[in-house]
């Protein structure tokens, strides 16, 4: 039986951070899905059809990693993959109380899907997308922490504010 795992998130956009957690699970599990997550209480800057093609891009040397979008429960979209997994990537340890309360939930839930945390690399320990974000929009330097593809995408993004 394939070892199935999902990596969740907004991924508004994919940074270093995120990618590398989705290696480090593809090192481990059979098959990994990258869950893009519909969150309708956040305003994203890319779309969802463009947070997957960006994703796709980044992760294409990565023949078991598959990426699709998702806009309900993530233990559904779980279940629907039979997957026995989801992994969470952690930062600090303010990271932890909200992903305990998410993953109590998950298990609440569904008991049989269990939900495996990968710190990040320290290089990333303070990276987030938000982050990423507000650096590009102000012409900051964002090369070392996004995959190439994606500081275009932003550059591209916020090309028209930087004129302004």
């Amino acid at each position: 039986m394939d070892k199935i795992a999902v990596v969740p998130g907004s991924f508004d956009p994919i940074t270093n951070g995120h990618l590398d957690i989705i290696r480090r699970a593809a090192d481990v599990f059979d098959v990994v899905y990258v869950a893009v997550m519909n969150n309708s209480s956040k305003q994203p800057l890319f779309d969802v059809d463009e947070r997957m093609a960006l994703i796709r891009e980044v992760v294409k040397d990565m023949p078991h990693v598959r990426v699709e979008s998702s806009s309900g429960l993530l233990i559904h979209y779980a279940k629907s993959k039979n997957a026995n997994v989801i992994v969470r990537g952690l930062r600090a340890v303010s990271d932890f109380e909200y992903e305990m309360q998410i993953t109590s939930m998950n298990r609440y839930l569904d008991e049989q899907i269990e939900t495996f945390f990968i710190m990040t690399k320290n290089q990333n320990s303070f990276l987030s997308s938000s982050i990423v974000k507000e650096v590009a929009q102000y012409g900051g330097d964002i090369a070392k922490l996004v995959p190439p593809v994606v500081a275009d995408a932003l550059d591209e993004k916020f090309k028209f504010s930087k004129k302004k």
